[in-house]
């Protein structure tokens, strides 16, 4: 086990929010983060009575915790929209907010196999200086080891963990997602960015339009950032090395590559 793998299961675990108590979970954590510590644009606090933010997407999601263990707190979530069956046309919500570049306005969707990611939120409580949820992949890169989380090199990281572990579960092989630009750029750090298909939008805050192919993810940080692919896959358990055996529904599209989703 290299050493982020080994840091990442010292400090974190990622819990499925699967039962009506975690759920609640996840909205709780939602509302501190987005209405009341971030005051995004669309989550005024004074929406939620309840103190708990959720929305009509949540009930076909799949839910994601992060838990740091030796506070025994969660401190980030992120959910996995899923195509919506019962609706006439089951589109996501980066299809209804968002504008797509024409090359791709058009783009066949293989919904039952494709995921929205959003609501991708990390509790700023948790970083020991304010300033640390806004650290540029450079200043990520170079922060000292002198702890667990500088040791994991971001948070965040491990919901990215969740969520391509929950993707081979439900054989799900592409994203969507409506991003802040900055959270995409960190992604790829790590090798797991998404490719832009449309022009910045006003979204919850200025969000552009990605989508990718897991698999395309996947081939990348195995050439390039092979510790963390060992991670997220728990060294080929999850998702193997010779991507060829996996079928796909349909042709992998390339795009052109070039970060709190709503």
């Amino acid at each position: 086990m290299n050493d982020i793998a080994a840091a990442f299961h010292e400090y974190f675990e990622i819990v499925t929010a699967d039962t009506p108590e975690l759920r609640k979970e996840v909205f709780s954590l939602r509302y501190r983060i987005l209405c009341v510590k971030e005051c995004i644009s669309g989550f005024e606090a004074e929406k939620y009575p309840d103190e708990l933010e959720r929305d009509e997407y949540d009930d076909h999601s799949i839910h994601l915790l992060l838990k740091h263990k030796a506070s025994d707190s969660f401190i980030g979530t992120a959910r996995l929209i899923l195509s919506d069956i019962s609706s006439k046309n089951g589109k996501f919500p980066v299809e209804l907010h968002t504008q797509f570049y024409p090359m791709y306005s058009n783009m066949s969707v293989d919904r039952q196999h494709t995921v929205e990611i959003s609501r991708f939120a990390i509790l700023s409580d948790f970083f020991r200086r304010k300033d640390d949820l806004n650290l540029t992949v450079g200043k990520v890169a170079k922060q000292p080891n002198i702890s667990g989380r500088r040791r994991f090199p971001h948070p965040m990281l491990g919901l990215a963990v969740g969520i391509i572990q929950m993707c081979a579960k439900h054989n799900i092989y592409y994203w969507f997602s409506a991003m802040d630009p900055a959270l995409n750029r960190l992604l790829g750090f790590y090798g797991m960015q998404l490719n832009p298909i449309g022009p910045l939008a006003e979204f919850h805050g200025a969000r552009r339009p990605y989508h990718v192919c897991i698999l395309d993810v996947l081939e990348r940080m195995y050439q390039n950032h092979r510790d963390i692919w060992e991670l997220v896959t728990e060294n080929g358990q999850i998702w193997p090395a010779d991507l060829k055996s996996i079928p796909l529904c349909q042709p992998r599209a390339h795009t052109d590559s070039s970060v709190v989703t709503c």
